[in-house]
């Protein structure tokens, strides 16, 4: 079964379990997950044409990306755990001949190359996410607006969450040309997403007593 097939208490269940998948970088999807519905929640409740006319098409705007974002991130939490599994099947490919060395080879650095990549996307829309967060803060329901702080809390974790998982694959990829082409988008991310916190926080001491 799919893992965002399961019940909550089932997910968590088999996050807690001792196997190695899921781990944290389906846990770091998934917070992205609740993120990206919170920020579409608020769009939800905000959608009142008498109250929020003036600023409507931005909110539906908002929703619809958060929307987009949601759909890439559920996908994400299994694909992680997959990729994760490849990684695992590779390094159990034969190893007898030179032949079966190279190919297993190969195969292993292809699967952490994908393993890497993936978490890099989590946290590009994840970088999103919270952009998304600190747009409909100021602007969706006041009464939800603990929400859309906890959407962009949501959103930065799982985003630090997912370059951690970035890193410790980078450490067994020898193609060095790969490796620091991922550094240096980690960083571009890493550095718009304090400034997007730091804009989040800033919002919400506005509008949070």
């Amino acid at each position: 079964m799919m893992l965002m097939a399961k019940s909550v208490q089932d997910f968590i269940t088999e996050l807690a379990a001792d196997t190695a998948a899921p781990g944290g970088g389906s846990a770091a999807a998934l917070a992205g997950c609740l993120g990206a519905a919170l920020t579409k929640m608020v769009c939800n409740l905000s959608l009142d044409e008498t109250k929020f006319g003036a600023v409507l098409p931005e909110i539906e705007a908002i929703r619809t990306q958060a929307a987009e974002l949601l759909g890439k991130l559920t996908r994400a939490v299994d694909e992680d755990a997959a990729a994760f599994n490849e990684v695992m099947a590779a390094y159990k490919l034969p190893k007898t001949t030179d032949d079966e060395k190279k190919a297993r080879l190969a195969a292993i650095q292809q699967s952490m190359k994908k393993a890497a990549l993936l978490p890099l996307g989590v946290a590009s829309d994840c970088l999103e996410v919270l952009r998304l967060a600190g747009r409909i803060l100021p602007i969706g329901n006041a009464n939800a607006a603990s929400d859309a702080a906890v959407s962009g809390l949501m959103a930065y974790a799982a985003l630090q969450g997912a370059i951690y998982n970035v890193k410790i694959n980078l450490g067994s990829i020898k193609d060095t040309d790969f490796c620091q082409d991922i550094q240096q988008k980690i960083v571009a991310i890493a550095d718009e997403a304090k400034k997007e916190n730091a804009a989040l926080a800033a919002a919400v001491e506005k509008v949070l007593p």
